[in-house]
C-alpha cells in the first residue's frame, strides 16, 4: 500500500474538493479498518475535512470467467464490464453502462437504473477476504449493508446481451445535464420523485455561487464553475427543508458527504 495525493476538485465528478492524502490498498494488503473507501469518486461531496481516506488500486481491476460464474473485481470500471459483456455476449449488464463509475461503488449502495438493479444480478460478494451470499447481506432501493470492503463479485453467467436494452437505456441520459454532478443528489421518495418535488418548491435552477439544481433535471446538483463544499451543502440542506415544510417529505441524500 501507499500513500497518494488526490485533487477532488478534479477527480471528483462533481468537481469540489481539495488535494487530499489517500491509502491505495494493494493485492494482498491487509484492508484498514479506519479509514473510508472511495472508488470513482462519482457520487461524493468531499469537504474540506473528509475522513482518512483509502481506495483499491487497479490490482482490483479484473474481470474472469469461472464455472460459469463472471468474477469482477471491484475497482473495475462500469463502461469496461459492459464492453466485456458485450464482446463475450452475457446478459444482465446492460443496465451498467447508464451509470458511472466502479463495481464497487454500485454493490455499496446497490446502484441501478428505473427497475434494474446490481443485486437483481449479484450471486455474491468477497467481503474482507470472505465470500458472502446475496441472501445474507441487507440490501434495498440505493442500499447494501456490506460490513466490510467489497474487493469482488460474482455473477451468473447468462448469455444473450441486449442492445436493445442497452440503447434504451443510454437515450435516459438525454434528460441529464452535462455541468459536473455527482448524479441523483436525492434518492426519490416511494410513489415520488426528488427532482419533481426540488422543482415543486421553486428550486429548479436556483443557484447559490457556483452551485445550481439544474435546469434540466432538478434532483441534479451541478457545479457552474469554482463552485465549494460550502455552496453544496447549503443546496442541499435548503432543498431538504423546503420540501419537508411543504410536502412534510423528508429527502434522503443519494450523493455521499464526506
Amino acid at each position: 500500500m501507499f500513500f497518494k495525493e488526490i485533487d477532488f476538485s478534479k477527480y471528483t465528478s462533481i468537481k469540489v474538493g481539495q488535494p487530499t492524502e489517500v491509502l491505495i490498498i494493494e493485492k494482498d494488503d491487509e484492508i484498514p479498518q479506519d479509514r473510508y473507501l472511495i472508488g470513482a469518486a462519482n457520487n461524493l461531496l468531499v469537504s474540506p475535512n473528509p475522513p482518512p481516506l483509502m481506495m483499491l488500486s487497479k490490482d482490483f481491476a479484473y474481470i474472469e470467467e469461472r464455472e460459469m460464474m463472471l468474477i469482477i473485481g471491484a475497482a473495475m470500471p462500469t463502461g469496461r464490464i459492459v464492453s466485456y459483456a458485450k464482446k463475450h455476449d452475457i446478459a444482465g449488464f446492460e443496465f451498467c453502462a447508464k451509470l458511472p463509475g466502479t463495481l464497487g461503488g454500485m454493490l455499496a449502495m446497490n446502484a441501478g437504473v428505473k427497475t434494474y438493479e446490481i443485486f437483481n444480478i449479484l450471486h455474491s460478494i468477497k467481503i474482507e477476504g470472505e465470500w458472502v451470499n446475496k441472501e445474507d447481506i441487507a440490501f434495498g432501493y440505493r442500499f447494501a449493508k456490506l460490513n466490510g470492503v467489497a474487493t469482488a463479485a460474482k455473477f451468473k453467467i447468462k448469455r444473450g446481451f441486449d442492445q436493445t436494452l442497452l440503447d434504451s437505456l443510454l437515450a435516459l441520459r438525454s434528460n441529464q445535464p452535462h455541468d459536473p454532478s455527482a448524479g441523483s443528489a436525492f434518492k426519490n421518495p416511494k410513489d415520488d420523485h426528488a427532482g419533481r418535488l426540488i422543482e415543486a418548491v421553486g428550486l429548479k435552477g436556483y443557484t447559490q455561487g457556483g452551485m445550481s439544481w439544474s435546469k434540466v433535471h432538478a434532483n441534479f446538483l451541478v457545479n457552474l464553475g469554482g463552485g465549494t463544499f460550502e455552496e453544496a451543502k447549503y443546496m442541499i440542506d435548503l432543498a431538504k427543508e423546503r420540501v419537508f415544510k411543504t410536502f412534510g417529505i423528508e429527502l434522503k441524500e443519494e450523493i455521499k458527504i464526506l
